[in-house]
């Protein structure tokens, strides 16, 4: 399988997906990173090394393919809906992914949530072309401090219902390459701390019978 992970800024694939990533290339499968937006102007103590530092990360990873766009950071919601999916369809035909996996619609963070809608649509692709591999899976994963923090009441919030084992080691690579991410981190117990990201993949894993999870929702799945 190719696996194709779609978000919005530098240390999003870490957050969300991280151990995922480790697992599914110990296994074989091929997994790239697509970035929408690869500044964080709009935030407080981010490195100007970011692209550096994801390219560090990606290699604690495995990860070797990746994609960026230059969409404006935290202002993904001035550009044309038409763009943002162009991009990300231009990704999965590079890629020929038969699987996606981004954020989920009612982050916190503007950007997520205008990332997921245009992967909804680029999603569909291999509807509307040939040549395009048809989509095998669409996962959101939950982002640490942006993800729960969702005050949208109006829609439906993020529901695990797909759970990934990664392992004591995955989740202490997953810390390994959040590491390469210079003021990314927080001090607990801000939900971005170490003791935080280690009690959620417990606290997933107790949710699917083992010790270490990453939990997603899986809205579509083709067998």
């Amino acid at each position: 399988m190719r696996y194709l992970v779609v978000v919005a800024h530098p240390d999003d694939e870490v957050l969300g997906a991280g151990g995922t990533i480790i697992k599914l290339i110990n296994e074989g499968h091929e997994v790239a990173i697509a970035t929408m937006s690869n500044s964080a102007t709009a935030r407080k103590n981010i490195s100007d090394t970011l692209n550096e530092d994801q390219s560090e990360a990606m290699a604690v990873l495995g990860v070797s393919n990746s994609y960026s766009a230059d969409f404006p950071n935290i202002k993904m919601n001035t550009i044309g809906h038409l763009e943002l999916v162009q991009f990300i369809e231009k990704c999965i035909v590079d890629f020929q992914a038969d699987a996606i996996i981004t954020h989920h619609p009612t982050d916190t963070n503007n950007d997520h949530t205008v990332t997921s809608y245009a992967v909804q649509a680029a999603s569909r692709l291999y509807l509307r072309r040939e040549g395009v591999p048809t989509l095998k899976e669409l996962l959101y994963m939950e982002v640490a401090s942006s993800t729960e923090w969702s005050l949208d009441s109006s829609s439906s919030r993020f529901t695990p219902n797909y759970f990934v084992e990664i392992g004591e080691s995955g989740v202490d690579k997953k810390l390994e390459a959040l590491e390469k991410y210079k003021g990314v981190m927080r001090p607990y117990p801000h939900p971005r701390s170490a003791e935080a990201i280690r009690a959620l993949a417990t606290y997933r894993g107790s949710q699917a019978g083992c010790c270490y999870c990453e939990a997603f929702e899986c809205v579509y799945r083709k067998r």
